[in-house]
């Protein structure tokens, strides 16, 4: 944990003490620009994307940038071995979504981690080739910058290779997941050759440079997706998958494709929600969570009081009992949308709320969890002419399978743990699911990855979304909440302190400083467990005419960039989630 850091949390500890808001009291200033913003994990990535944007690129242009070059600076989580999801709304107001997430090879099983007894084989979902899906960010970016982008993919890809042959040196952000990595990195030698150069993790102020990955890049920008997809990248790739007992084969990157599909969409007190379909949970369990937390005053109650973690985590039960067993691939299962996000059925699961004792989860649904990693990343990018993306993608765990196949210099997933290893056996995340996500060849794992943009009167107001597994619905929803009913800025709501709940395990996850000790034992009176937890989730977050949503159009220009002096005429506002120190918010000036 940096030093910044542990001087937030004593701020909040402090706030408690004096009764103010602990957001508040922490956060930073909000960075301000007016012709484009764009935020990531990753400093040098997020700068990659401003100067697109600079150089005449929109949002969708800046976007494939800053995914490319976080493969490169950010290889624990950035990728082109994984895959993801795109939430677009264009400048015309039209809104659509890019689903690229991993698919099961055409040999996988729904048994296919189990033994013959019908246990589940710890580690094989997680640690090994048979966990590998076929990844999809490369077709998934192409297929953005060619339907939606204006610059080529030579240029767009640039940058990304530059670092990539060239290296970077590494800050503290940067170094710290090396050092928690250590073990699963030496396992495999083409990891170890690239992240242990030296038989050692990688600290603060060394030079990473990564020369396999660069010639990969470059073929890809030289001849496209089919260099991957049809080509030696991916032959490469299913040679490595077939040497190590894994499943993909040359078929499976042939067979695989990009869907376009319709987001989720919803309204909340005024603001108009649009988020990830299935296959998806995200978009559903937050509209979902919303119609029921409608009905509620969450700003009379306010921030973390006990009344309002208390419908907030009711809410939660319920939504999360539907997310783990009703939705799935749509490919594959008929999702009950309509019926999930009806603002009657919100009313008879509200109804079922009771104010003075908590649900015990056991009572909602079959005696089923889920599981998802939590090691994912988010960024979003806003351009000048109103164009918004949102991305989430993914390896699943930090390094994915922690393999790199043979030359490439990818590195693998292992989000075939997402799917049903079997029913009612948790996940990496802890979550129980059910039927619809069984595996099935060609099929798509539920996932909860969130990238959300909302709008008002017609035009973008905030651009949301984070990595972390089964909590990334809550983290997304709770920035939400924090701006639109308790009035945070965006830095604010992105770094205020969090709770979790997901109906199984029956417990509420707490951040440190989240939860007064009076408020704690107003929980704990009403029956709801509490277990407290490390920091989780890496927000980033885009703020269109003003750091607060309610004050867009009257405050815009008045607040401090971090790094300068006020800014004239700023329209746009980034936050970027104090909890990973290594990422910024970059702004087009």
């Amino acid at each position: 944990m940096s030093a910044g850091w542990r001087a937030r949390l004593a701020a909040l500890a402090a706030a408690f003490a004096m009764g103010v808001s602990p957001a508040v009291a922490a956060a930073p200033d909000p960075v301000a620009g007016h012709d484009g913003m764009v935020v990531s994990a990753q400093h040098l990535a997020s700068e990659v994307g401003a100067d697109i944007l600079r150089r005449g690129g929109n949002a969708v242009d800046a976007a494939v940038a800053v995914g490319y070059a976080l493969a490169v600076v950010y290889p624990q989580a950035g990728n082109i071995g994984g895959g993801g999801f795109m939430t677009l709304r264009l400048a015309d107001g039209r809104t659509t979504f890019l689903d690229f997430r991993e698919k099961a090879p055409l040999a996988a099983t729904a048994t296919m981690y189990q033994d013959a007894e019908g246990r589940v084989i710890p580690g094989l979902s997680t640690d090994s080739w048979k966990a590998v899906g076929v990844p999809g960010t490369v077709l998934g970016l192409e297929t953005a910058r060619a339907k939606y982008g204006t610059m080529s993919r030579e240029a767009l890809m640039a940058p990304a290779i530059r670092l990539a042959r060239e290296g970077f040196v590494l800050g503290q952000g940067d170094a710290g997941v090396w050092a928690l990595e250590h073990d699963g990195v030496a396992r495999d030698p083409g990891m170890a050759r690239i992240f242990l150069p030296q038989g050692r993790p990688l600290t603060k102020g060394d030079r990473l440079v990564q020369a396999d990955l660069a010639r990969t890049l470059a073929l890809i920008s030289a001849k496209g997706p089919d260099a991957m997809y049809r080509g030696p990248i991916g032959a490469e790739i299913a040679e490595a998958s077939r040497a190590g007992g894994g499943l993909i084969t040359p078929q499976d990157f042939a067979a695989y494709k990009v869907r376009e599909l319709k987001p989720i969409e919803c309204d909340y007190r005024g603001y108009h929600v649009v988020s990830a379909p299935p296959p998806s949970s995200g978009g559903v369990a937050i509209c979902e969570a919303l119609n029921i937390l409608s009905g509620y005053d969450l700003a009379a109650m306010g921030f973390h009081s006990a009344d309002e973690v208390h419908v907030l985590v009711e809410a939660l039960r319920r939504v999360y009992v539907d997310r783990n067993n009703k939705l799935g691939d749509p490919d594959f299962v008929a999702n009950p949308v309509a019926q999930l996000l009806d603002p009657a059925y919100a009313a008879r699961l509200r109804a079922g709320i009771d104010m003075a004792h908590a649900t015990p989860s056991s009572t909602l649904g079959p005696p089923s969890m889920a599981h998802e990693g939590h090691n994912t990343t988010q960024y979003d990018v806003l351009d000048a002419q109103g164009n918004a993306v949102s991305v989430t993608y993914t390896l699943n765990d930090w390094f994915g399978a922690h393999r790199v196949a043979g030359r490439t210099g990818i590195v693998m997933n292992n989000e075939m743990d997402d799917f049903t290893s079997k029913v009612g056996a948790p996940n990496m995340f802890g979550l129980v699911q059910g039927e619809a996500n069984a595996i099935a060849p060609g099929k798509t794992p539920l996932s909860s990855m969130s990238p959300t943009i909302v709008t008002r009167d017609g035009k973008v107001a905030l651009i949301i979304g984070s990595p972390g597994g089964s909590r990334i619905i809550t983290i997304t929803l709770e920035a939400i909440l924090n701006m639109i009913d308790h009035g945070m800025n965006v830095q604010e709501a992105i770094d205020a302190p969090r709770v979790h709940a997901q109906w199984l395990p029956d417990v509420i996850y707490v951040e440190p400083y989240a939860l007064s000790s009076d408020t704690r034992r107003l929980l704990e009176a009403r029956g709801h467990v509490l277990k407290d937890s490390g920091h989780w989730g890496i927000a980033e977050g885009i703020v269109t005419g003003a750091p607060r949503l309610q004050d867009r159009g009257e405050e815009a220009g008045r607040v401090l960039s971090v790094s300068g002096p006020p800014l004239a005429g700023a329209t746009m506002f980034g936050g970027h989630d104090s909890r990973q120190p290594g990422g910024s918010a970059e702004p087009v000036r």
